[in-house]
């Protein structure tokens, strides 16, 4: 294993690269223990098996844009999204994605790297929805 392969594998938060067709290629133990896939099962599947359906034909959509763009409007930011884990479970995944390019400058594919941000943001949810709830009616 190669040091590249190692850091990858060892990283603390899923790593998921996916192709220009959007098969997974590179997903790692993290992945494996965040989403419930092996990596056996993971890898040659497509991510439709971490995107819910009601969101995947945005997600393709805006997919195929950033490859073709060669950038992601994402590009230093975290994105929260849902996603969802092997047993259907809708978990909330803040992601940071980059678009990966060849020495000729084409796309080769993206790159996300995920944290499950599930309790904090059904945590703020409430929050909100209590501060909603406070307020006085106008």
């Amino acid at each position: 294993m190669t040091s590249a392969e190692r850091l990858v594998e060892q990283a603390p938060d899923p790593v998921i690269f996916a192709d220009l067709e959007g098969v997974i290629r590179i997903w790692n133990a993290a992945a494996t223990r965040m989403f419930g896939h092996s990596i056996e099962e993971a890898v040659g599947q497509t991510l439709d098996l971490i995107i819910p359906e009601r969101f995947r034909e945005q997600h393709w959509t805006g997919y195929d844009r950033a490859l073709a763009d060669r950038a992601t409007k994402y590009t230093g930011q975290a994105l929260t999204t849902r996603s969802m884990r092997k047993d259907g479970t809708t978990i909330y995944v803040e992601m940071t994605f980059a678009i990966l390019l060849g020495d000729d400058g084409a796309s080769l594919g993206a790159l996300a790297h995920c944290r499950d941000v599930t309790e904090r943001f059904e945590r703020e949810r409430a929050q909100r929805a209590q501060a909603r709830a406070d307020a006085p009616a106008s």
